[in-house]
């Protein structure tokens, strides 16, 4: 250790590696992590030492599907609150969707536009999602090369008249292309037949809103998906998965070799339908929170590897959008400064570890992403981290949140697992919940 310029060593009785959790010192220095040693292993001379005692040293999380909305929407939400949000919550890096900003990210211009939106203003480190539309096939290459890390489609419609979902032979069409260049296609899938034949009941009734987004809706979308995927031998990922009833789909396709890749997010994870007050509308998302026996199945999918990552998708609105009528109100829950302790709450009570966490919510998203300089603590990665007390509690209080509206699912609730700091390649950037000042990178896909 003494031979390597060492800057900074963090030190704790629990950091998580991916050989598993260990009293060690982890060493750092120009931003990376250059060795994870022994607990008393040496600190060189001019190194400075950050021991975190019996708190959890775990890799910065990764979150693969934000809705920064930022240009465009600001008022929603934008690079500034959702980075410092993501600092405060332990996240270290984001990838941005591309849809409700505007202009919408489906075009090398449009990119460039958003990209100088974000760079002074990045707490953390920022990706972008590129948009697949019905008229931008001859776009996506050039996203492509750009630097975009894959396109996202709708198969239904998006909530928003600058982003069209695309219909089966469109969505054809965009495969061909993206997989003629190796691209990642990344859908929301809802089949909108399922949609238009369902009941739609204006009111606050939560369970009206439920029957409105059937599970046939996602199990349509998914099956078809892979019939494109299996004929094309292309790389798709399921967001947002709710419907428990799609999972032997997928794992069928999984193990047939379909290169198909899952994902959930918290709220299905951690709420449920029966929970859900009627007028609540800060639960509404697409598709939505269901019953308790569903989300079952969900963490049963996660350990068993059908399930490949857990992100937040974090799509907020301003407050007077989420009205008291589930049929009008804004579809999106805003949980980046929470996912971990509401992820960490309810996978310790269910006998899952940290260890799991940090693989879906850190390893995974990376790998989904092709990030290979995040989502470990180890040799040659960034020294991006997170440091939690597991086993202290707080009680969500939206007032302490740094997102633009402190609008929440989880106000109230009492959840594990404190998040102490955030460091982002070896500079911490967040301290006790409060972010320092912005020195995220914009990153672009590398191979």
């Amino acid at each position: 250790m003494a031979d390597v310029a060492v800057e900074l060593v963090l030190r704790s009785t629990r950091v998580i590696t991916p050989e598993g959790t260990r009293a060690a010192s982890v060493a750092v220095a120009d931003g990376k992590i250059t060795a994870v040693l022994a607990h008393d292993a040496e600190v060189p001379a001019g190194a400075r030492l950050e021991d975190f005692g019996d708190d959890v040293l775990l890799p910065g999380l990764v979150d693969t599907h934000v809705h920064v909305n930022d240009p465009g929407r600001t008022e929603w939400e934008g690079f500034w609150t959702a980075t410092r949000a993501a600092a405060a919550g332990g996240i270290t890096t984001i990838l941005d969707m591309p849809l409700n900003s505007l202009p919408p990210t489906t075009t090398v211009d449009h990119l460039r536009t958003k990209q100088e939106v974000a760079r002074a203003k990045a707490h953390v480190d920022v990706g972008f999602w590129g948009g697949a539309l019905p008229d931008n096939v001859k776009d996506l290459r050039p996203l492509h090369d750009a630097g975009v890390y894959g396109f996202k489609c709708f198969l239904s419609p998006s909530g928003v008249e600058e982003f069209p979902e695309l219909d089966q032979e469109q969505l054809a069409t965009s495969l061909a292309e993206i997989t003629g260049f190796g691209g990642l296609l990344i859908v929301h899938a809802e089949d909108p037949h399922h949609l238009d034949a369902a009941p739609v009941v204006p009111g606050p009734k939560y369970a009206d809103f439920l029957a409105s987004r059937p599970r046939d809706a996602e199990n349509t979308a998914i099956g078809n998906l892979i019939a494109q995927a299996r004929r094309l031998n292309a790389r798709v990922h399921v967001l947002h998965l709710s419907s428990s009833d799609a999972l032997p789909l997928i794992a069928a396709a999984k193990a047939e070799g379909v290169q198909i890749t899952v994902e959930s997010c918290p709220h299905y994870l951690t709420l449920t339908a029966e929970e859900v007050p009627d007028g609540a509308s800060e639960f509404k998302c697409c598709p939505p929170i269901r019953e308790a026996a569903n989300q079952d199945l969900l963490w049963d999918a996660l350990a068993d590897g059908t399930i490949d990552c857990i992100v937040s998708d974090h799509s907020p609105s301003t407050a007077d959008l989420k009205t008291s009528d589930f049929s009008t109100a804004w579809g999106g829950i805003s949980s980046l400064q929470l996912g971990l302790p509401a992820i960490w709450t309810e996978a310790r009570r269910r006998g899952r570890s940290l260890e799991d966490v940090v693989r879906w919510m850190s390893a995974a998203p990376a790998a989904l992403a092709g990030l290979g300089q995040k989502g470990a603590i180890e040799a040659g990665r960034d020294a991006d981290f997170a440091v939690l007390a597991p086993e202290e509690t707080f009680t969500v209080d939206p007032a302490a949140l740094h997102h633009r509206n402190q609008v929440t699912a989880y106000a109230g609730r009492t959840l594990h697992g404190v998040v102490k700091s955030t460091w982002l390649r070896g500079t911490q950037i967040a301290d006790h919940g409060t972010p320092t000042e912005p020195t995220g990178l914009l990153l672009e896909r590398q191979n």
